[in-house]
């Protein structure tokens, strides 16, 4: 998936009046401000309430669903450029996102963990990086979480 692909995913999502979060690979490269490495997938944050909406938004672009993991994640596929990820999110009042994962594994999102980073200089809703290094632990390293660890290190 390349940057203007994306940009196209999150602007027809916020035509949809879906609120969106880059997270994973290209949550990274929107801290950094550029690319860094090659996306097979862009990894999206959603409310879980807005599921349904975004699922028919991405339909618009050809996007279907080709795995289904909720409550964790719904992976769609058939659109511009490759996969994309979502991640529905349940808020409390606070401001502070629950991803329920499978085998009652909780993934939170505390509400100042929010934050902004841009992609093909355009800005866009992300993760912060501690989140982002959070979210890396717990399993053996692929290369490419290898490569978006030393991207976060380089970024202080």
């Amino acid at each position: 998936m390349r940057a203007n692909e994306v940009l196209t995913v999150l602007e027809t999502l916020t035509d949809a009046d879906v609120p969106a979060w880059v997270v994973g690979g290209w949550g990274v490269e929107a801290l950094a401000g550029r690319v860094t490495r090659e996306h097979r997938d862009l990894d999206l944050a959603i409310r879980d309430d807005d599921l349904a909406e975004a699922l028919a938004a991405l339909g618009g672009l050809g996007f279907a669903v080709e795995t289904d993991w909720l409550p964790t994640r719904v992976e769609l596929g058939g659109g511009p450029g490759g996969w994309v990820d979502l991640h529905p999110l349940a808020f409390d009042a606070g401001g502070t996102g629950v991803l329920r994962g499978l085998d009652g594994v909780r993934f939170v999102y505390p509400s100042d963990q929010f934050t902004q980073g841009a992609i093909g200089g355009r800005v866009v809703q992300c993760i912060s990086a501690a989140l982002q290094r959070t979210f890396h632990e717990g399993y053996k390293p692929r290369p490419q979480d290898l490569h978006d660890l030393a991207v976060l290190d380089a970024l202080g």
